[in-house]
C-alpha cells in the first residue's frame, strides 16, 4: 500500500509511456514515399501499397492509444488539454503555411505571367472552369458542412447526443459528396496537370485541399464511432473539438481557393489576373 502511494501522481501533467508508434510511423511513411517513387518510375506498386497499409495501421493503433489515455485512463486533465489545444493550433498554423506556398506559386504566375505562356493568365489556349457551376456548388456544400459540424459541437456541449450524431452524419455525408464532385470535376477538366503552369498550380492547390477533406472526413468518422461508443462529455471532448477546428480550417482554405483560383484566376472577376 505504501509503495502504491509512493508512485501516485501528484501533478496534472501526462508523462507519456514509451510508444513504438512514432518510429514505426516514420518507417511506414518512408516505405510509402519510396514505394511511390518506384511506382511513378514504372516499377511495382506493391511497395507503395504495403507502406500505405502500414501507415493506416499506425494511425489506427496510435489513435486507439490516445483515446484510451484520454477517455479511460484519465490522463487528459485540464492542464494537459491546454497543451493539446496549443499543439492543434500550431499544427493548423503549419498547414496554413503549407497552402501559402501553393497560393504564392499561383499568384506569382498570375500577376507576372512570363513570355513563355504568352504574357497572359490564364495561359493562351487554356480553357478554365466556370466558377459558378460545379465549384460554386461545392462551395455551398462545404459551407453547409461547416454549419452542421458546428451544430454537432453545440449539441455535444448541451448534452444532446442525438443531435451530435445527426450533425456528424450530415457533415460526413457532405464531405463525401464534396469529394465525389471534386473527382468528377477532375475527370472532365479541359486542361491537364502537366499541360501548363495553370494546370499544375490548379491541381496541386485543389488536390492537396481534396486530400485534407478526405483526412478531415476520416477524422469525423472516428468521432462518430466514438459518439456511438458513448465517448465525449460536455466538458471533456477535445478529440471532437480538434476535428471541428480542422474541418473549419478546410472550409476557410476552400473559400480562398474558390475566390482566388476559380474566380479571380480564371479571368472572370471584375479585376482579373493578367
Amino acid at each position: 500500500m505504501a509503495q502504491a502511494q509512493s508512485h501516485a501522481k501528484h501533478h496534472d501533467y501526462h508523462l507519456v509511456d514509451p510508444s513504438p508508434w512514432p518510429i514505426i510511423g516514420a518507417l511506414a511513411a518512408g516505405v510509402l514515399t519510396g514505394g511511390s517513387v518506384v511506382w511513378f518510375h514504372g516499377g511495382t506498386p506493391w511497395i507503395m501499397i504495403i507502406g500505405f497499409l502500414l501507415v493506416l495501421y499506425t494511425m489506427f493503433v496510435w489513435w486507439r492509444d490516445v483515446v484510451a489515455e484520454g477517455e479511460h485512463q484519465g490522463h487528459h486533465t485540464p492542464v494537459v488539454q491546454i497543451g493539446l489545444r496549443y499543439g492543434m493550433i500550431l499544427f493548423i498554423a503549419s498547414e496554413v503555411m503549407f497552402f501559402v506556398s501553393w497560393f504564392w506559386a499561383f499568384f506569382h504566375n498570375a500577376l507576372f505571367p512570363g513570355k513563355d505562356i504568352g504574357g497572359v493568365w490564364p495561359p493562351s489556349g487554356v480553357e478554365v472552369f466556370d466558377p459558378w457551376h460545379l465549384p460554386f456548388v461545392n462551395t455551398l456544400i462545404l459551407l453547409t458542412s461547416g454549419t452542421t459540424v458546428t451544430w454537432a459541437h453545440h449539441a455535444l456541449r448541451e448534452g444532446n447526443r442525438r443531435s451530435l450524431k445527426n450533425g456528424l452524419w450530415l457533415t460526413i455525408i457532405l464531405g463525401a459528396l464534396f469529394t465525389c464532385i471534386q473527382a468528377y470535376e477532375y475527370s472532365v477538366a479541359p486542361f491537364a496537370f502537366a499541360g501548363s503552369l495553370y494546370g499544375t498550380a490548379f491541381f496541386m492547390a485543389t488536390g492537396f485541399h481534396g486530400a485534407h477533406v478526405i483526412i478531415g472526413t476520416t477524422f469525423l468518422v472516428v468521432c462518430l464511432v466514438r459518439a456511438y461508443a458513448g465517448h465525449f462529455k460536455p466538458d471533456h471532448h477535445f478529440g471532437f473539438e480538434a476535428a471541428a477546428w480542422y474541418w473549419h480550417f478546410v472550409d476557410v482554405v476552400w473559400l480562398f481557393l474558390f475566390v482566388c483560383i476559380y474566380w479571380w484566376g480564371s479571368g472572370n472577376a471584375p479585376f482579373p489576373a493578367h
